[in-house]
């Protein structure tokens, strides 16, 4: 499992998982309107609007349950 957390202001939030590093990475490649490498500009509709920056975990870093979100959320489910 891969796990992307959407970063704001000193805090992480978990916002979706994924079952391969690739789908992560398309996933924010999409997302991605302007910035480096961790963005700070994002779709709108993606999980991580309103966020700053992001981050990939192949480990879970919080406490926050995994199925309370998307996995493989792509544009076609917006």
């Amino acid at each position: 499992m891969h796990y992307l957390y959407g970063t704001k202001r000193g805090s992480e939030r978990l916002v979706a998982t994924f079952g391969s590093e690739q789908q992560l990475l398309a996933y924010v490649r999409w997302a991605t309107l302007a910035g480096d490498q961790h963005a700070t500009k994002f779709e709108q509709q993606s999980v991580l609007a309103g966020y700053e920056s992001w981050r990939q975990s192949e480990a879970l870093l919080t406490n926050a349950d995994p199925q309370s979100v998307s996995h493989n959320p792509s544009p076609t489910m917006l």
